[in-house]
């Protein structure tokens, strides 16, 4: 087995995808990270319409039917991460770090202060002034989210992440109380400027962030060849005899 870089991160943007095919893409990367068979990674992805519940979300944040929701296309998944209710959808900017925090931290909080901080460094190069929030999770401006955060970790190995409202359609909360959170509004990044933004200028902008709060040095990995290293490497690992 190859050892991997230490603080090499590569960054690969899948594209549009359906909720449950990254799900899915996320468990199998997670797991050859846990063997120490890929460096860490940071997908970035753009969701087909999904609401998604957390480990500790309430279905009653859910305020459309199942049904309804599926009749116009949208789906809803109930998920391995922490927190409450959440919409993806098109215009919005997924980030699915799988690192092993062994290299940098082994601590949740401080996992999630860093991505609330790597966000709002990015949203800083747009003019954004935005903040985190005592108590709560996420990123915010003006009382208002503009990022959503929700992870897994197991053995210090990451997975699920963080969603950055970018020009996302903010109607689709309406269906939802989002995060479990009452008192408190959504924006995007469209809305404050009043212009769409570029999604790959945004990416950019975090993945610059991500090397400056983590200390890494970030590479790009083209999604059709982290799909042939991915097929090589779960062969190579089905083909391991266990001991």
């Amino acid at each position: 087995m190859k050892e991997t870089d230490v603080n090499r991160l590569l960054v690969s943007d899948i594209g549009r995808t359906r909720y449950a095919a990254a799900w899915d893409l996320q468990h199998k990367l997670f797991d050859l990270r846990h063997y120490g068979l890929v460096n860490d990674l940071l997908l970035f992805t753009e969701h087909d319409h999904v609401y998604t519940i957390g480990k500790g979300g309430d279905q009653d944040h859910l305020l459309a039917s199942e049904e309804e929701l599926s009749a116009g296309g949208v789906e809803v998944f109930r998920i391995d991460r922490g927190g409450d209710i959440t919409y993806h959808g098109p215009g919005q900017i997924v980030g699915y770090p799988i690192i092993d925090l062994n290299g940098y931290f082994p601590d949740i909080h401080r996992y999630l202060r860093s991505l609330e901080e790597i966000i709002i460094l990015a949203l800083a190069e747009f003019d954004i002034e935005a903040a985190q929030e005592e108590g709560l999770t996420g990123v915010w401006v003006k009382g208002e989210k503009i990022a959503a955060l929700g992870v897994r970790v197991s053995k210090w190995i990451t997975m699920h992440g963080f969603a950055l409202n970018v020009n996302t359609d903010l109607s689709k909360f309406d269906r939802i109380i989002p995060c479990g959170i009452f008192h408190k509004g959504v924006t995007s990044m469209q809305q404050l400027l009043g212009r769409e933004i570029p999604l790959q200028e945004v990416q950019a902008s975090l993945v610059q962030a991500f090397g400056v709060v983590f200390g890494c040095k970030p590479s790009f990995l083209s999604p059709e060849l982290l799909m042939q290293r991915l097929e090589i490497l779960q062969i190579d690992r089905a083909q391991t005899p266990t001991v």
